[in-house]
Parts: structure tokens; sequence; C-alpha cells
């Protein structure tokens, strides 16, 4: 039998929805790691008395070295395989925090922050790549939007961590904290991760058959399966980043390269501008700050409600009616004079973006095949990190040239539009179990 087909086709087993929950964790740990900066900003900045400028390179620092490990590191999944890429990316990362612990000056705090960011920028291709590959057809959407939410759901569980230890223990005890937690992950994975089925079946590494009966046997997959035949004469492609521009390939690339920087940019600018533009416009500080927690809200239940609607539609179809819903409700929002109506809009504005960030790490795996796909996913959540990185200097640099709250909501919408005409032009090219 195809296995890739034979797992896209049958129920989810209990061990293929363990290996969902390991990449949630790893999410989760994730979100707590990436934001540990932003918990602990006030206490580093006064007793290492920096200013504005420093704290924000401090939190730059991480972003870039999620971008760098994510076109970087990623390659090497598909060289070496997904699984110890992953367990030493999680390595590195707590390797990050942990030094960040014993750091005593803005620069050492800055390289160690790129550090735990490459480490971070390693495990977001290996697991979007694991979960979609280990996931049916069916739960494929649900799967990815339950691993998607655990970078939220760690961010506000750190943030709630950080407030308890901060004052209690200091700011470091924040990074103590993560690098223990990131570590026991490494025991973790180490246990009980598997490899990549579409690894083992397309590299073939010497115990790749005794490997993939072990997990065939867990996912209580019955009949025999065999090894794709490969065709004769047929040269093996290297592994490199110059195969995302080959002919079958570039069109893809681009438009999903488009598609995530828009996605990424307007979902970080309403983020982070909504209070200080709400308040800018008039608002009194404690609604704005009630608006950008209504976000919060909806971003955390969004892809989640993406993948339940992905179970019975295609991933692509509800991903491109989330970026038009999204439109209608930022300018539904704009029109909102009553603050109940505004929170409201904003509830959705966050479940919409957030379910177009799930939507993408649902598509993205399903347009590369299986022996370069973590180079493409990889480079393409680089790409996109971009776009979350530019945004919110872009959008600072408009509003001090005289550009209104209407003004840059209505520019986050057309955005948005030219990532659903970016999705409406690009299809799926692989099917993978």
């Amino acid at each position: 039998m195809d296995l890739r087909q034979k797992i896209a086709q049958s129920p989810m087993s209990g061990y293929q929805w363990m290996v969902v929950a390991l990449t949630f964790i790893l999410n989760m740990l994730d979100g707590f790691d990436v934001l540990a900066v932003a918990f602990t900003a006030k206490s580093i900045q006064t007793e290492l008395g920096l200013d504005g400028a420093h704290i924000g390179t401090l939190m730059s620092a991480g972003l870039l070295g999620m971008t760098l490990g994510s076109v970087f590191l990623a390659p090497f999944a598909d060289r070496f395989g997904r699984r110890p890429l992953l367990i030493f990316s999680t390595l590195l990362s707590a390797i990050g925090m942990l030094m960040t612990y014993f750091s005593h000056s803005m620069e050492t705090i800055a390289f160690w922050r790129i550090v735990t960011g490459l480490g971070v920028g390693g495990i977001l291709p290996c697991t979007n790549v694991i979960v979609s590959e280990y996931a049916n057809q069916k739960w494929r959407g649900l799967a990815i939007a339950i691993y998607a939410s655990g970078f939220g759901i760690g961010a506000m569980l750190g943030g709630m961590s950080a407030v308890m230890l901060q004052g209690e223990y200091g700011w470091r005890s924040v990074f103590l904290v993560g690098a223990v937690l990131t570590m026991l992950a490494v025991v973790l994975l180490m246990a009980v991760l598997p490899e990549s089925v579409d690894f083992l079946l397309t590299k073939r590494p010497a115990n790749a058959k005794t490997r993939l009966d072990k997990i065939v046997a867990k996912m209580g997959l019955s009949g025999d399966w065999a090894f794709p035949e490969i065709e004769q004469g047929v040269k093996k492609a290297k592994v490199s980043i110059l195969r995302l521009f080959e002919p079958q390939y570039r069109a893809t690339t681009l438009l999903i390269w488009l598609a995530f920087i828009t996605v990424m940019a307007s979902y970080y600018f309403i983020n982070s501008w909504t209070p200080a533009l709400l308040e800018q416009a008039g608002m009194a500080k404690e609604q704005s700050q009630s608006v950008g927690m209504a976000i919060s809200v909806g971003g955390a239940i969004g892809s989640l409600i993406f993948g339940f609607l992905a179970s019975r539609w295609t991933a692509r179809a509800v991903l491109i009616s989330f970026g038009v819903l999204a439109v209608g409700a930022i300018f539904a929002f704009l029109s909102s004079s009553a603050l109940s109506v505004a929170l409201v809009f904003a509830v959705l504005i966050g479940a919409l973006m957030n379910g177009c960030i799930a939507g993408l790490y649902t598509i993205n795996p399903t347009l590369y095949a299986a022996d370069f796909r973590s180079t493409g996913v990889g480079v393409t959540i680089g790409v996109g990190r971009l776009g979350s990185i530019l945004a919110p200097i872009v959008a600072g640099g408009l509003l001090d040239a005289g550009w209104a709250k209407d003004d840059s909501y209505g520019a986050t919408a057309a955005v948005i539009i030219l990532a659903v005409v970016a999705l409406f032009f690009l299809k799926p090219k692989v099917q993978h179990a």
C-alpha cells in the first residue's frame, strides 16, 4: 500500500494526536521563550539603566534570530531529518535562555536572545512539517490549528507567570524557568518524538524500514506497505534554497511569500498599534487597552475555529474566506461608535487574522516535495517574519508623517486584500500524509 495515502485516509490514532500534542507543547514554549524579554523589559531596563531604544534592540534580537533560524537551519532538516534538527534547535533555545539568566549587559543579553531566536526559528518549520505529515487529510487543518494556538497560549501563560516570578525572584528567574522547561522538552523529544514519515520514505536512511514499521504499528495501520518506486534515470535533486526558484516552484514560492508577508504584517500592526491608535483618537486608555485585549482573546480562538472549518472545506477556501471577512471586520470596527460594538469586532478581527496565520501554516507544507519540504516551509516562515518585524516600524513612520487611524487601518485592509489575491492564484502542488 502507499503509506502516505494510507495515513491521509485513515482515522487519526492516539499516537498521531500525541505527535500533535508534542508540537503544541513546543510551540507553547516558543511563545514563552520569544516573548520573555517583553515580559521582563521594565525590570531589565531599570537594573541595567537602558533606554527605550536598547529595549527595542533586545526585543528585535529574538525576532532576528527566528528569521535567521527559519532560513538557514531548516534546510538541515531535509538533509539529516526533522527529528535531529528539532532536538538540536530546542536545545539551542534552552541554552540561549539559560545564558540570558547569567548575562549582565545589554550586549550579552542581545547575543543570547539571537541564539534563543535561532533555536525557535529552527523549531518552527520542523514542527509545522511534522504535524502536517502525521495528521490525516480530514483533520490536518485542526491539527495544525491546535499546534499554532500553542504560541499565543504560551505567551499568555508566560506573561502571567512572569508577573509572579519577577515580584519574588527577579527578572532572571523568568529566563531560568524557561530554560528548565525547554530542557525538559528536549528530554521528552528524545524519548518519544518519531521521525517524519515522508523523510524516511524519501531519504531512506539505513534503518528506515525498521523505524517505519514501528511507526505504522503505533498508528494501528493494517496491511503491508512498500517504499515508493524510484524512477530510473532521475537524478536526485539537491537540498538548496535555489530550488524554490526553479520553474515548477517559482510562482508558488513568490505567491506564498507574498501571502505570508502581508498577513504577518497586518497581524502584527493590528496587535502592536491598536491600543495606541485608539488612545490617540480620543479613547480612554483603559478602554483602548480593553480593545487590545479583545483582539488577543479573539486570536486565541481563531486558529481553532479555522481548524474545525478546514475539516469540512478545503484549507485554502477557508483561508481566503477569513481574509475577505477580516477586511469587512476592519471597516466595521472603524465605523463603531460604541465601545461594546468595537469590542465585538476587535474579537472578530483577532480571530480572523489568527485564523489566517493557521491557514498559512496548513497550506505551506503542501506546496513543496518531501525531500526539501522543511527548506521551503522554513524559508517562507523566515520571509514572513520580515513582515512582522517591519510592519510596526513602517506604521510608526507613517503615523509620524501624519497618517490618521482610519488611514492606517485602510492601508492594512488593502494589504490583506493583496494576500487574498495571492492565495486565489496559489494552488497546492503536493499531497502527502
